[in-house]
């Protein structure tokens, strides 16, 4: 191994590592080295929100200032030990009806290969996958809150808890918000996966639409850009078996490091702001995790 490449011993798998002094983030200087440091601060709650769910990449091998580019499907020349299941992709997937190998991060090895290969963000569907292959009904439903300018995060505040209340008259009682390091926020509510997919996502929409016929000024249900300016929109599509979300506590591939950061309900007030990893790697340290 030259300086430069280096073989690490993570919890008894053996992981490949290059570059570790590479720059992810050009506006912070946040290198490879540092990227990987957060994901093992915070592994004990991201590894749960990854565990038997798929994951889908995207990738910034040369950092955030340079292309990126998606990747379902596990590469060439992964180690032997990530765990990786043949699955035809979704109905309404771009590449529907094609077989992929999909890869799985169940551990602290698999976040460190993750991070090697510059794969920053880690989005993931709202089903799982059993031992032997087999797809489960989804056992969370989410709502992505997308404000449109001039709309922010203060107005999303206002949509979440309208939401929660919402799906707390159904039943729904455990339901985490994340700042999704982007624009807007998330809402987690689990669920017991006896419904199908397309019955959680006939839901959602339901929601979504009765929300937006009750607060017209503030919430809208459709995607079309002319109705969302200053308004919220319920993105209850994430619901579909074809879709992904970022997942609780992946970075964001920003000009800056970014986190989708799971949230206290008593910090969901005007003034909340997206979060970095520092503060998110501390927050997890000294209170835990909000999906505990």
């Amino acid at each position: 191994m030259t300086p430069d490449r280096q073989l690490l011993d993570v919890d008894g798998r053996q992981v490949r590592v290059s570059h570790l002094d590479k720059v992810l983030f050009p506006a912070s200087g946040t290198t490879k080295a540092e990227v990987m440091d957060y994901l093992l601060r915070v592994s004990a709650g991201i590894l749960p929100q990854l565990h038997d769910r798929p994951v889908t990449r995207i990738r910034w091998p040369d950092g955030t200032g340079s292309e990126r580019f998606f990747e379902k499907n596990t590469p060439r020349g992964a180690p032997e030990w990530l765990r990786r299941q043949k699955l035809r992709a979704a109905p309404g997937a771009d590449d529907e009806g094609a077989e992929l190998e999909l890869p799985f991060i169940d551990d602290l090895a698999g976040l460190v290969w993750a991070a090697n290969q510059g794969a920053l963000e880690l989005h993931t569907p709202q089903w799982r996958v059993g031992p032997r292959g087999g797809v489960r009904a989804p056992d969370r439903l989410v709502v992505d809150l997308d404000p449109g300018p001039p709309a922010g995060l203060d107005e999303c505040v206002r949509v979440a808890h309208l939401v929660a209340d919402r799906l707390r008259t159904d039943g729904l009682e455990r339901i985490v918000p994340v700042t999704s390091g982007s624009k807007g926020m998330q809402l987690y509510a689990d669920l017991p996966g006896t419904s199908s997919v397309m019955q959680v996502r006939q839901y959602a929409r339901d929601v979504a639409y009765e929300l937006a016929a009750a607060h017209p000024r503030l919430v809208v249900a459709v995607m079309r850009k002319e109705v969302r300016g200053g308004k919220v929109l319920l993105d209850w599509s994430q619901n579909h078996p074809a879709k992904t979300t970022i997942t609780p506590y992946s970075l964001r591939g920003r000009e800056r490091p970014t986190v989708a950061a799971p949230r206290w309900w008593d910090e969901v007030e005007p003034g909340l702001t997206h979060l970095g990893p520092g503060e998110v790697a501390a927050r997890f340290e000294e209170r835990g995790d909000p999906f505990a």
